[in-house]
């Protein structure tokens, strides 16, 4: 068994949890919490297993094999740090940090350790959005021209990040994965409504080296509905992947357009079609994570949600927050 203890029992720490004490080839070793309301919540759900205050406690236990950091933004490289010197395996909830540079250090550690240090890009294990990539990439589907995401909610204001930070890299994290490849520049414009300063709506403006793909993001805390979808347009289909319906998260529209030219106008042909609803793995994520975790460990298998992924959206993360704090101007992202 592999010996796991978690840092933090706050928003996604239970979610963690429950998917280590799933997990058959894993064993929840010990809980470092340093909020005495959230001790009785644990002792109830997980009696056998030991808990702390101290997080540096958990981080110094040599019998614990793997940490995973589930706090807020800013110690999540601290805690990853001393985790790895302490030859321990790592995941971090996403996103691990926002320094790109001090991001590449953990993973230089890593390789020196010989650790596996993933980031919890919990979307990448989704049953749906594996399903939307298959469907792009085959012909019927045709040339992939956009991409629009939303990810808006009247959610939890962060104090230490941004709502870039905080929902923007679920989704840079999705496209870089469907589309198979990184953007080579940002735009960004961003808005705070409160008084410190923290943008909590965004949008974002991607661009490939395929210059007729665009890809568009929304996110926002201060939306009266919680809304996850992206659709994916094709010149042969178009597809919405909608994360908060129920069971049909996919909807694939055969429906394209055409144009020609007449005289000195452009016209298009509409062509519109039937309406199908794939099916796809429901299996949860965070548990499927869970062990691609076990068989990086076990078989030096490259995780998925590898820390390159992270490495990937922290710099468009970077320079979107560069674009927004200089007046929406086009930042290159550097290879």
């Amino acid at each position: 068994m592999i010996q796991v203890g978690l840092i933090g029992y706050g928003y996604w720490g239970p979610n963690l949890a429950r998917n280590i004490h799933a997990h058959e080839q894993l064993n929840l070793h010990t809980i470092a919490e340093k909020r005495e309301d959230k001790h009785d919540q644990i002792r109830l759900l997980y009696p056998n297993v030991t808990l702390v205050q101290d997080a540096y406690a958990l981080l110094s236990d040599d019998s614990i094999d793997v940490v995973m950091i589930a706090t807020s933004v800013h110690q999540h490289l601290t805690f990853a740090r001393k985790a790895l010197e302490n030859n321990k395996h790592v995941l971090i909830e996403k996103p691990a940090g926002t320094s790109f540079d001090e991001l590449k250090e953990l993973e230089i550690l890593a390789h020196q350790k010989k650790k596996v240090l993933m980031v919890d890009y919990t979307f990448l294990y989704n049953g749906a959005v594996r399903k939307l990539k298959e469907l792009i990439q085959v012909d019927t589907f045709g040339k992939l021209n956009y991409i629009d995401g939303m990810r808006i909610n009247l959610g939890i204001f962060q104090s230490d990040v941004n709502v870039l930070w905080d929902l923007a890299s679920h989704d840079i994290a999705i496209v870089n994965y469907l589309v198979g490849k990184t953007p080579i520049s940002v735009k960004a414009n961003g808005v705070s409504h409160t008084s410190n300063g923290i943008e909590n709506i965004a949008y974002l403006l991607l661009t490939y080296e395929d210059e007729e793909l665009i890809v568009h993001l929304n996110c926002s805390w201060s939306s009266p509905v919680k809304i996850r979808k992206m659709l994916c347009g094709g010149d042969k289909q178009m597809i919405i992947y909608d994360d908060v319906e129920p069971t049909d998260k996919i909807k694939v529209y055969e429906c394209n357009l055409s144009h020609f030219i007449h005289r000195e106008e452009v016209l298009i042909d509409y062509r519109t079609g039937d309406i199908s609803i794939p099916k796809f793995n429901t299996k949860e994520a965070l548990s499927i994570l869970m062990n691609d975790l076990f068989l990086a460990i076990s078989t030096d298998k490259v995780p998925e949600a590898s820390i390159q992924v992270a490495l990937n959206v922290t710099k468009v993360l970077a320079a979107a927050q560069y674009s927004i704090k200089n007046g929406g101007m086009e930042v290159k992202i550097s290879k």
